[in-house]
């Protein structure tokens, strides 16, 4: 069975492979015209971020270098506290180079504001937010600033293009929306 014939009468294609892959290349040009002769690192956050990317990264048209980063501030596993523990550091340090965090989906933002204080505390020259999906309603961090943002979108459950459903779904092409989370 092929992904453009995937049918799941619990989903709904929010975005299709065509106009996600679309939208990234326009942030990568974007960042590579931001960008030129700077030292670069995007750095994604696992497991959701990995393949917009990877995908992303293709789309910088620039020499830059990639790390990634796990976290967790899911306690109870359902519900953000913003405490965030490092799950897997960076493999190298980003002193003095431009950061491009590279995220799934932003909804209350405090998982990401704690990673980027971290992050801004080991001397980079900047750090920048690069999101797939932003889900504004739920913001916590009202002053969390998204640097490049793939959509905007309601307060939905998503999964598909790296964002899961109890690890399930992050290999779909597309995104979608869940119609009944409880059926997942």
């Amino acid at each position: 069975m092929e992904f453009t014939e995937f049918t799941n009468p619990n989903l709904e294609v929010l975005f299709s492979a065509e106009v996600i892959a679309q939208r990234i290349k326009e942030l990568g040009a974007q960042i590579a015209a931001e960008h030129a002769g700077q030292d670069l690192v995007l750095v994604g956050v696992l497991k959701g971020s990995s393949v917009f990317h990877a995908d992303l990264m293709r789309q910088v048209d620039l020499p830059l270098s990639i790390d990634f980063m796990a976290v967790s501030s899911y306690k109870d596993g359902t519900k953000s506290t913003g405490d965030v523990e490092i799950l897997k550091d960076l493999s190298n340090p980003i002193r003095e180079k431009a950061v491009i965090v590279v995220e799934d989906i932003v909804d209350t933002g405090l998982t990401l504001t704690r990673l980027l204080e971290i992050l801004g505390s080991r001397g980079a020259r900047s750090i920048k937010l690069a999101s797939l999906l932003d889900k504004p309603e739920p913001r916590i961090n009202k002053d969390l600033k998204i640097d490049y943002t793939g959509f905007v979108i309601p307060n939905k459950f998503v999964v598909g293009y790296g964002l899961d459903a109890a690890g399930r779904y992050r290999n779909l092409p597309f995104i979608a929306v869940v119609k009944d989370p409880e059926q997942i």
